[in-house]
Formats: structure tokens, C-alpha cells, sequence
């Protein structure tokens, strides 16, 4: 009986050693808008991210009124007229990576599925990224699309012209073992 209790004790221990969870409170999250008129982007460095590797979840939050723009009254039209960030403060996506193993070092390709909230509508997405595992932290990296109609994101008639209809996000952030 005790032989069994110290098996299923090592067994526990081994298990969690090798889940490991990785975070930040400092992810680097980009979005671009191109037309023939104007070119918009915005940064932001406070995104808030956790991936556990035991699980394979996959957590984002990413406050909107954090994104930094090159002109103050595109950052005021983007927080009070489209995003209504006092309403709706936070972005957010929650979901599972495809298996991969990331216990050693390496690139690897996954896909992200889950759902992602952004201006109070939830929607399930896709979203292909690299994750590289480098000394005991991990660079996640995507790029994908992002439609402000399926948001619900209202583009008024005068500025629709210096919108895309579709926004490109970029992702590159660090990770490290929580």
C-alpha cells in the first residue's frame, strides 16, 4: 500500500513538474488599417497573457484604451466613437492551442481556436502563430484579420473611406514561466 501511495505521489509530482504555465502583463499587441487614403496603426504593450502547456489554453486580454496612436484625436475617435472603450474596456480571447510539445527549445507552428470578444461580441476564430520555446520563456507570434462589421464596430459615413473594413493584428509578445 505504501509502495503504491509513493508510485502515484511521484506520479503527481512528475506530472506537475512538467506543466508549466507561462505569462505576461506586458504583451505587445499591433493592429494596421490600410486604404488609399490613410494608413492607421496603433500600439500596445499591456496585453495580458497566459498559456498553460499542460492544458494548452490559451488566455488573452488586452485593455483597448492601452493602444497608442501617432495622432491624439485618431487615439480619441478609436476609444469614444468605434470601440466605446468605457463600455466595452477589454478585448479578450480564451481557447486551446493544437497539441504541440513545447518542453524544449524550438520554433513550432499551432493553430489557436477559441473564442474572441471584441466590443461585446463573441466570436469562434482560428488563428495560426509560431510559438518559440528559448531558455525558459516563449515568443508567441500570429498575424491575422480582423473584420469591424463582424464586431459590430460602426464606421460613420465620413470616416469609411479612411477605415479598412478589415484590420490587421499582429501579436509578438514574450512569455515566461510562471
Amino acid at each position: 500500500m505504501k509502495k503504491m501511495i509513493l508510485v502515484a505521489t511521484i506520479a503527481a509530482i512528475s506530472f506537475s513538474a512538467s506543466a508549466q504555465k507561462f505569462m505576461t502583463r506586458s504583451g505587445k499587441v499591433t493592429f494596421f488599417s490600410s486604404t488609399p487614403i490613410e494608413n492607421i496603426e496603433a500600439f500596445n504593450n499591456e496585453a495580458a497573457a497566459a498559456i498553460n502547456t499542460a492544458t494548452n489554453d490559451v488566455v488573452f486580454q488586452v485593455p483597448i484604451k492601452s493602444f497608442k496612436f501617432e495622432k491624439q484625436l485618431m487615439q480619441e475617435h478609436f476609444n469614444e466613437s468605434y470601440m466605446e472603450s468605457d463600455k466595452y474596456p477589454k478585448a479578450e480571447f480564451k481557447g486551446k492551442m493544437s497539441a504541440v510539445d513545447l518542453s524544449k527549445d524550438g520554433s513550432y507552428k499551432t493553430t489557436v481556436s477559441g473564442k474572441m470578444t471584441i466590443h461585446g461580441v463573441t466570436k469562434d476564430v482560428q488563428i495560426p502563430g509560431t510559438i518559440t520555446v528559448k531558455g525558459g520563456e516563449m515568443t508567441l507570434n500570429t498575424k491575422f484579420m480582423v473584420a469591424t462589421a463582424d464586431y459590430k464596430i460602426n464606421i460613420p459615413s465620413v470616416a469609411a473611406g479612411k477605415i479598412a473594413k478589415q484590420i490587421e493584428v499582429t501579436v509578438n509578445t514574450i512569455l515566461k514561466k510562471a
